[in-house]
């Protein structure tokens, strides 16, 4: 009963006009953002996030969920029109959305894109409200050592799902726990890295360093891409359909489930998510001669499961301090710009906020099905626009947003630096993603590690025996031999049938 007056006092703070006008203009930015291919909803949330500091902190949050909600659904539109992904996450619905648009059923294909987009966000309201504040509690058993191991394994295994190759994800994220170490250590204000230069003292600014990432980066890699091709018909009815809704609900209810787990696991992002339904849904289908030539249940199964990923990428967020995927740790350092502290203690210190955001997800799941009954078709002449034109003021924004935190040039230097560095990164195969876990989940390994250390008086033997920290430690050992294939190959001989 408690929790039900906590989200009524939410929805009740989110029902005020200028509350509605934020949100269903940040949705629709969102959805512009994730309609052009090369922009991301990681891009999105960190633009976002430089726009909205002098907000209040409600309705900051409030704009940067609507905007990662809304960069998820509307990547799905280019996808299905052009068969070109506007964000990762809806790579698997090209599949069957471009199949059905090629049919002359575009205008189908975004409705069952909106009905399972909507589902799959609720599922995960749900369960963002159910589990959230159950895994705060058990998580307020952690201590310096558990949260150590806990963001060692956010790091391992966003190296080891993050692309085909495991140990470009490894040194990115290393990479990123590099670049959130320096200047000064947390403990005795030690310099680190610095230099000799004053203006790395003060670390290398989070926000910055993720508007290059996934700001400047993204810019060149889409002025670098070719040009997308022309668009199809989409004449037909773009109405959700409720009867796809209720004929596919097994597919619903499984690729809502894998969409929340999958989001839990830091690091995996909604993209895996959306694979792991898509690959469910085939495995379980009678019919699976017609996945990839225009299967609604293989479209209703990627659009449902990368959605609910975003709640389930919440979950840790707030839960623990550990970000389920990239935009995930965009947010939760924006939360932490604007007051709040992810992580065990924030169930007990701001018991609200996790309804607070509870009842932000569910706005922004109504905008978006909002936007999807109303304004499909106007929304696709976005992609008329020529990238010549949108990229320089994209840029502008990484500059201003990157400047405006802390009116200090040296962050622009940053910026450009850090994009510079992972597009040539990206070139050769590197995952950007890892490095931004490593960023965030940084400070946080580095606090946890120092901390303990002086807890023990400088014995690294608590770190490997107190329960649950053995229990993690040996987590990220498994993680770590499974990558390597005479492991895999010991186990699968090992293994009965």
């Amino acid at each position: 009963m408690e929790g039900l007056s906590h989200l009524g006092a939410a929805l009740a703070g989110l029902a005020g006009p200028w509350q509605i006008a934020w949100a269903l203009g940040a949705t629709l930015a969102g959805i512009l953002i994730g309609l052009l291919p090369g922009l991301s909803a990681t891009l999105g949330v960190a633009l976002f996030t430089t726009l909205t500091i002098k907000m209040a902190p409600t309705d900051a949050i409030l704009v940067l969920v609507c905007v990662y909600v809304g960069a998820i659904y509307g990547g799905s539109r280019t996808a299905i029109v052009l068969n070109i992904p506007g964000t990762a996450a809806n790579a698997a619905a090209c599949l069957d959305g471009h199949a059905l648009a090629r049919q002359g059923r575009a205008g189908r294909a975004m409705g069952i894109a909106t009905t399972g987009s909507v589902a799959g966000s609720l599922f995960g309201v749900v369960c963002l409200a159910m589990f959230t504040p159950l895994l705060a509690e058990t998580a307020l058993k952690f201590g310096a050592f558990e949260f150590f191991w806990l963001g060692m394994v956010g790091i391992m295994m966003s190296g080891g799902l993050s692309g085909e190759d495991a140990l470009k994800g490894w040194l990115m994220g290393l990479l990123g726990l590099f670049v959130a170490t320096i200047g000064l250590d947390p403990i005795h204000a030690q310099e680190r890295f610095t230099f000799g230069e004053n203006a790395m003292s003060g670390g290398i600014a989070l926000i910055p360093a993720l508007v290059g990432a996934f700001g400047f980066a993204e810019i060149l890699t889409v002025m670098n891409a070719s040009r997308p091709p022309a668009l199809p018909d989409s004449s037909d009815s773009v109405l959700p359909r409720i009867a796809d809704l209720v004929r596919h609900w097994r597919t619903v209810i499984r690729s809502g489930l894998i969409g929340v787990f999958v989001g839990i696991l830091p690091g995996v992002g909604e993209d895996m998510a959306a694979w792991s339904s898509y690959a469910a849904a085939k495995r379980a289908s009678k019919n699976k001669e017609e996945f990839g030539k225009g299967s609604v249940d293989g479209l209703i199964a990627a659009e449902t499961g990368d959605n609910a990923s975003i709640p389930g990428a919440l979950i840790p967020a707030l839960a623990l301090g550990i970000p389920g995927s990239a935009p995930a740790a965009v947010l939760m350092a924006a939360m932490i710009i604007h007051g709040a502290q992810p992580g065990p203690m924030l169930m007990v210190n701001q018991p609200q906020y996790i309804y607070d955001v509870v009842g932000i997800t569910l706005v922004a799941t109504l905008a978006i099905l909002l936007f999807g009954l109303v304004l499909v078709r106007p929304i696709l002449w976005v992609l008329r626009v020529r990238r010549e034109l949108i990229m320089p003021i994209v840029f502008v924004l990484c500059v201003l947003g990157s400047y405006s935190i802390s009116q200090r040039l040296f962050d622009v230097w940053v910026m450009l630096a850090t994009g510079i560095v992972c597009f040539l990164l990206r070139r050769q195969g590197f995952p950007v993603a890892p490095f931004v876990l490593g960023l965030v989940l940084g400070d946080i390994v580095d606090k946890s590690l120092r901390r303990g250390l002086v807890l023990s008086d400088g014995s690294l033997l608590p770190f490997f025996t107190r329960p649950i920290s053995a229990l993690l430690a040996l987590l990220v050992l498994v993680m770590l031999a499974w990558q390597f294939a005479p492991v895999r190959r010991w186990f699968g001989a090992k293994m009965p049938g």
